[in-house]
């Protein structure tokens, strides 16, 4: 028998003996398989990984996760947790709005414009509905991420309140709705349902068994909807303010500042491709959408422009480093080379990921250099006023970009410039 394997004899009920046969397993992070993946398979050789079975499962899970155990990672996993089921809603109902502008006749009414024609109104009011979804989609699956399905619903009702700006001194005069508190507010609804289900799970967990059946069907469902909407009503003013005085800071920026702001979130893409600083950016520029959306901003709105360059930032690196394959080939080997190829397509489609095995190899030249490129290129996207209203989509959403022509140009400048550096950076590879 293989010295990896370990054999358990279980006696079933029935005094059978079964034979149950368990294998090692290694729990360790996602950036670990990453960057140390010849490290992770020496302990799989060497004999170094644990047998897997629930109880010891669990626990070398949890060693082995470190930092993944750690509060902020915690928060961090939630919040991606709300964002990934977010997006398709984003995505979807973005573009199709975006195409309802693209479709309509500004000349017919140009206050109505996006709704002037019956394709363009059939496409904003189907796009809308699903946008409109955005804040508790995200404010739901943080709670389901922190309290699993009891807090769904309760985190569902929070980021319907929060979008609504639902308060107590608006009901008192009797309207339902205030200032919006958009993105963050929506976010504060997620978290704080989510840790209010596991505090009712808490305190309900001496309750006699028989009463164990209404515990998710009624208290949880009933006692956190009451306790997130007093929760939401209170605080929906002072997120109403904030998120009110971030839209003028954002809508006041112009000249330099706003493209400074676009070589900063830009530029942020590249840091990590796919690490917190990159998901920081992305967060901002899908945040940043969801107030506009909340808000009615027209298309071409600084929130918008902020999404673009955001994009254009992530789809820099790998685009950058396929240029750098093709025009600077004694620089890299011929598996890189042919690597690179494949880096054209990720580029265009958005896929910032395609840059990490050359970062990883060699990351004080490649970082550096996708990080200027990405930068570059965010900045001449907001010097241009490009908009867009989708978080995804790379060339596929080209055409409901405004002024798509300097979108290209921002993309193909930053793109170069990072090759550029690049090419200068790297030592030639011997072949």
């Amino acid at each position: 028998m293989n010295d990896n394997y370990n054999t358990y004899r279980i006696w079933a009920p029935d005094n059978a003996l079964w034979t149950q046969w368990a294998k090692p397993v290694l729990f360790a992070r996602v950036d670990d398989g990453i960057h140390k993946p010849e490290e992770l398979i020496k302990k799989i050789a060497h004999g170094e990984t644990p047998i897997y079975h629930a109880e010891a499962g669990a626990k070398t899970r949890q060693a082995a996760g470190g930092a993944n155990d750690s509060f902020g990672h915690s928060l961090y996993k939630h919040l991606m947790n709300g964002v990934s089921h977010m997006l398709p809603f984003v995505v979807g109902g973005g573009i199709m709005i975006a195409l309802a502008f693209l479709l309509d006749d500004y000349a017919i009414d140009p206050s109505n414009f996006g709704m002037n024609t019956p394709v363009a109104a059939f496409f904003k009011t189907v796009g809308s509905a699903a946008f409109g979804y955005m804040l508790p989609i995200l404010a739901g699956f943080i709670a389901m991420s922190i309290a699993d399905r009891p807090g769904l619903a309760v985190g569902f009702a929070g980021g319907v309140l929060a979008m609504n700006g639902t308060n107590f001194a608006a009901l008192a005069h009797g309207e339902t709705t205030g200032i919006s508190g958009g993105f963050l507010a929506a976010l504060l609804a997620g978290f704080a349902a989510g840790y209010i289900v596991q505090f009712l799970k808490k305190i309900t967990e001496k309750l006699p068994a028989s009463l164990n059946g209404i515990r998710p069907m009624l208290i949880y469902p009933l006692g956190g909807i009451l306790i997130i909407g007093a929760v939401m009503c209170g605080i929906n003013p002072v997120m109403g303010i904030i998120n009110t005085a971030m839209t003028d800071w954002l809508n006041a920026m112009g000249g330099t500042s706003k493209i400074l702001l676009g070589a900063i979130v830009a530029g942020m893409m590249s840091i990590d491709m796919g690490g917190p600083f990159n998901k920081a950016a992305y967060v901002t520029g899908t945040g940043a959408i969801a107030t506009a959306a909340a808000a009615g901003a027209a298309q071409g709105a600084i929130e918008y422009q902020m999404m673009a360059a955001v994009m254009v930032g992530g789809m820099v690196p790998p685009l950058a480093i396929a240029l750098c394959t093709t025009f600077f080939k004694k620089k890299f080997t011929q598996d890189e080379r042919k690597s690179g190829v494949v880096n054209y397509i990720m580029g265009l489609c958005f896929i910032t990921e395609g840059a990490i095995p050359f970062a990883a190899s060699d990351p004080l030249r490649v970082i550096p250099s996708c990080v200027v490129g990405s930068a570059v290129a965010g900045a001449l996207s907001m010097f241009f006023g490009c908009s867009l209203m989708a978080p995804h989509g790379g060339i596929f959403v080209f055409p409901v970009v405004t002024n798509v022509l300097g979108y290209v140009i921002s993309l193909v400048v930053g793109s170069l410039v990072g090759m550029l550096l690049l090419g200068v950076l790297k030592k030639n590879k011997e072949q």
